[in-house]
């Protein structure tokens, strides 16, 4: 394993320890202009989010309705009621953002989509980076102010629905997670840079309960007034 990643793995929490579980849930507020762009307004309204640590799977309630939740795979994405009843469902949904740009609209399974695999990438981070099929290097160290944050890049398999397949990944001298680089291929490919922030710890596993996703500039510096997608997280617990 990579010596940088091994020591991030220790730091949040140890590679053994995250591998006694097999799911984390926590509360999430989310907002931000994207959805706006997308039609898909976002309300402050406190959503249930369940990602499953040893497969590509995760699930929000309530979504579109006090008795919904999705239910969002690698090849499959869904909104349900709680008794299981089928609402709509889309397979391969990644086919269905070809030609996507930062202001075409999304339908609900879009959203959805877009919300499964997202939470399921960020709560698993860093430890999908240890990942079967994901390759990680070390590259040139990034300026912040005072501090000197090194930087993983990760090369992630096509079967592995993420934001794209190239991803920078940011740690400060402590080894926390200080900001995640990205392109948004379902939206055009816009180029976005996310600040972490605010760690918490829940059974021995540290993780940032804060995020805020910016356009990202040509000179690789976030865009403050331009404002993607904000994150805010809560009561994690693990199972």
């Amino acid at each position: 394993m990579n010596e940088l990643l091994a020591g991030i793995l220790d730091a949040h929490g140890r590679m053994e320890n995250w591998r006694r579980y097999d799911r984390i849930e926590a509360t999430i507020v989310s907002g931000g202009g994207l959805f706006a762009l997308k039609g898909v307004p976002q309300d402050s309204t406190p959503r249930r989010m369940t990602v499953w640590l040893n497969e590509q799977r995760s699930s929000v309630f309530p979504f579109g309705a006090s008795d919904q939740r999705t239910m969002f795979t690698s090849d499959r994405i869904a909104i349900e009621r709680l008794d299981g009843t089928l609402v709509a469902e889309r397979h391969a949904p990644r086919d269905s953002f070809a030609g996507h740009q930062i202001n075409t609209p999304w339908d609900q399974l879009h959203r959805a989509y877009f919300n499964g695999e997202a939470l399921w990438t960020y709560l698993t981070t860093p430890f999908l980076l240890a990942m079967e099929g994901v390759r990680v290097e070390e590259t040139e160290p990034w300026r912040e102010g005072e501090e000197t944050w090194r930087v993983l890049r990760a090369y992630f398999p096509g079967w592995l629905e993420t934001h794209c397949l190239v991803q920078d990944f940011f740690f400060g001298e402590d080894l926390m997670l200080r900001r995640h680089d990205y392109n948004l291929n379902i939206a055009g490919g816009v180029a976005a840079a996310q600040l972490t922030s605010a760690y918490a710890e829940a059974s021995g596993i540290r993780l940032p309960t804060k995020r805020r996703a910016y356009a990202r500039g040509p000179d690789r510096q976030p865009i403050p007034s331009m404002l993607l997608v904000s994150i805010d997280i809560t009561d994690v617990s693990f199972s």
